[in-house]
């Protein structure tokens, strides 16, 4: 086999044990959300959003299985969003992904519906389900998937309507949740709000992960000394932008710098040092890559 061959081969290789691990992904994350259903949110009447939410209303007001409802209605959804959305729903490996979930979830919520409830406490059972939720989310999206349901739901209204897909999911989540305070009770509403709050921000976590970096902008007279500093005092590499004053049109440039969140302290007390008038801007850098941190993949 030639070297061309044997790189085509192991690019193949790459590539079908990055769709399986991909579809590994989606799996474990529908695991992970019909489970936190089961133990934490239906149990407590927290109905936080989606298919899953309409399946706690029901379930507690008509006594239906969460699971068949959910299968009655993310099946039909998935198909009136293939028939609707068509190619805007992605490439063949999303959809065959979004099937996965789809079914799967609901099949995981059957299995699961046994257990025993791990909390009766329904804050315990908001922040918990939320942050179950919102880690099974977070492997579904790491996967290239999606569990279907009113995110689906969400696309067919931001068609129509033109209105921006964060509202439409908004919309219908706010709807599903309003509706719970009624048919369930004010505090299941309330609960389900702290849910889907802890939910988006797990799902931050496992998508985008814990950083500690910081993004520096400085912009200061004395840049070249500043640039010298950092390079020797805390061995960080440094990028100069051209930056230009709005009132005075003066041009201004600014040093980009990331640093550890321990060299914070260090930079701010350099520039303060070098430049006591200096203007430095810090914010979160949430994904780094390159040498001299940690890489994310």
């Amino acid at each position: 086999m030639n070297k061309k061959s044997r790189n085509r081969s192991g690019l193949l290789r790459n590539s079908i044990w990055g769709i399986v691990l991909d579809f590994i992904y989606v799996l474990i994350g529908s695991s992970l959300i019909a489970i936190a259903f089961n133990l934490f949110l239906m149990p407590n009447k927290i109905a936080s959003g989606g298919v899953s939410g309409i399946s706690t209303i029901l379930h507690w007001k008509f006594g239906l299985e969460p699971s068949y409802v959910q299968w009655a209605l993310n099946i039909p959804l998935f198909i009136v969003g293939v028939l609707i959305l068509g190619k805007s729903l992605g490439y063949v490996n999303f959809a065959l992904k979004t099937i996965v979930g789809t079914i799967f979830l609901p099949f995981v919520v059957f299995l699961t519906s046994g257990l025993d409830a791990a909390t009766t406490n329904p804050i315990l059972g908001a922040i918990f389900g939320g942050v179950g939720v919102g880690l099974g989310l977070g492997f579904v999206f790491r996967g290239k998937g999606s569990t279907g349901g009113t995110d689906l739901l969400a696309q067919i209204i931001h068609k129509f309507t033109g209105l921006q897909l964060g509202i439409c999911v908004v919309l219908i989540d706010g709807l599903i949740v309003v509706n719970s305070a009624f048919t369930l009770s004010l505090e299941s509403a309330l609960y389900a709000l702290v849910s889907m709050y802890l939910t988006g921000k797990v799902i931050d976590v496992v998508q985008l992960g814990i950083s500690n970096s910081k993004l520096a902008l400085i912009i200061s007279e004395h840049q070249n000394t500043l640039k010298q500093a950092i390079f020797e005092e805390i061995d960080r590499g440094v990028t100069q932008m051209e930056g230009r004053g709005g009132y005075t049109d003066d041009a201004r440039p600014v040093l980009m710098v990331v640093v550890s969140q321990n060299e914070l302290t260090r930079l701010k007390q350099l520039v303060k040092r070098i430049d006591p008038k200096a203007f430095l801007i810090v914010s979160n850098a949430t994904e780094v890559f390159g040498e001299g941190f940690r890489r994310h993949y």
